[in-house]
């Protein structure tokens, strides 16, 4: 029993903390609205604390990966740090009014941390340890293929609309686009589970010729049933989701008490949701294993934008108030280069580390964009 407490101390580190906020929360939380310093003690434990919890939850979906393959062990991981971001990004626009650009912020960010920070290094890096490395072609580009059009219906076409001033969309074309958004993110799941789940597999595994070398934890994948790490992740996901939440209320007066930009609390978002992913994602390159990483990468974006945008813009409709989703001009220009950059990255069925290193300066010219925009 001591020996199962201590390699899950994840859960019990995530209920406790969880406890702790449900029984006093508010009462910091009041006594943190005039005091820079408890609000930014408060946010970094809470943060902390999520972000422990969500390596937990990637832990626990890992060894369902390896037990149920690809893409059900992905789709699982992405599924689960999704739920957190849009718990996260719907407290924090419902905490910070109408007038809140945490999701437009959180959704960027979270493109250019998958596609230029996630995949820069693991081009890179794979490229410096295995020279070229091979993925499933057809896959890269059914996500690109999806990825390309919703992030432009939700970051970019809300500046050039009409009858909506500034940034936003009406009712009617918010409804509309998180309905088309939810039914193209749903058919790509069909494809992806049932039709054509060989797209997303190792190209090796996918023509069955050959099996791959198994990587290091797959020995220990059995070592609990699927049920188990099934409940372990569950146990995790609940308080850290309720933890979001909470956190959601702080994150936008955090930044503020830090004196850093407002930008920032959607890159905050981005990190806390997408850190353990992009671990798992570079930990599978350098096991030469780029198609879990091409997996992970573009099913974060897409899971991102598939799920959050409609989740935002209906909250929106509700609350009858307008959510920001246009970028900026430099931002339109940053997404526009990844986009297409993108494209020619995955045109072929082969990686090198050139590919990598233009990706990553891509992210870093974001992140000069960030602080110096």
């Amino acid at each position: 029993m001591l020996k199962l407490i201590r390699s899950e101390a994840q859960v019990v580190a995530v209920w406790l903390t969880a406890a702790l906020f449900l029984a006093f929360g508010s009462g910091w939380f009041t006594a943190a609205a005039g005091n820079a310093g408890l609000t930014l003690v408060l946010f970094a434990w809470l943060f902390a604390a999520v972000l422990w919890g969500a390596f937990g939850v990637v832990r626990h979906a890992e060894h369902l990966a390896e037990t149920l393959g690809e893409p059900y062990g992905t789709l699982i991981l992405t599924m689960s740090v999704t739920i957190i971001e849009v718990v996260f990004i719907a407290t924090a626009i419902a905490a910070g009014g109408g007038n809140s650009p945490v999701a437009r912020d959180a959704v960027f960010a979270a493109v250019m941390l998958m596609l230029n920070g996630t995949i820069g290094l693991c081009l890179l890096l794979g490229g410096l340890r295995h020279r070229e490395q091979t993925y499933n072609l057809p896959g890269a580009r059914a996500f690109l293929s999806v990825v390309i059009p919703l992030s432009v219906f939700a970051l970019i076409l809300p500046n050039f609309t009409v009858v909506a001033p500034g940034p936003t969309l009406t009712n009617p074309h918010a409804i509309v686009i998180a309905v088309l958004t939810l039914a193209l993110y749903g058919v790509f799941l069909a494809m992806q589970t049932v039709r054509h789940r060989s797209f997303f597999q190792d190209p090796v595994e996918a023509d069955g010729s050959a099996l791959p070398d198994a990587p290091p934890e797959a020995a220990h994948a059995g070592a609990h049933p699927v049920a188990f790490h099934t409940v372990c992740l569950l146990l995790t996901l609940m308080p850290a989701v309720y933890l979001t939440e909470e956190l959601g209320h702080l994150v936008e007066h955090a930044v503020k008490a830090a004196g850093a930009p407002l930008g920032l609390a959607g890159v905050v978002v981005a990190v806390l949701v997408l850190a353990p992913e992009a671990m798992g994602a570079l930990q599978a390159t350098l096991r030469n294993r780029l198609q879990r990483a091409v997996n992970i990468a573009l099913g974060s974006v897409l899971a991102t934008i598939g799920l959050t945008i409609p989740a935002v813009l209906v909250l929106g409709v509700l609350k009858d108030m307008p959510t920001i989703l246009g970028l900026g001009q430099e931002q339109m220009v940053l997404l526009a280069v990844t986009l297409v950059v993108s494209t020619l990255t995955f045109g072929g069925d082969r990686t090198n580390m050139l590919q990598g290193a233009v990706h990553f300066v891509m992210f870093l010219v974001f992140g000069l964009l960030l602080f110096q925009p």
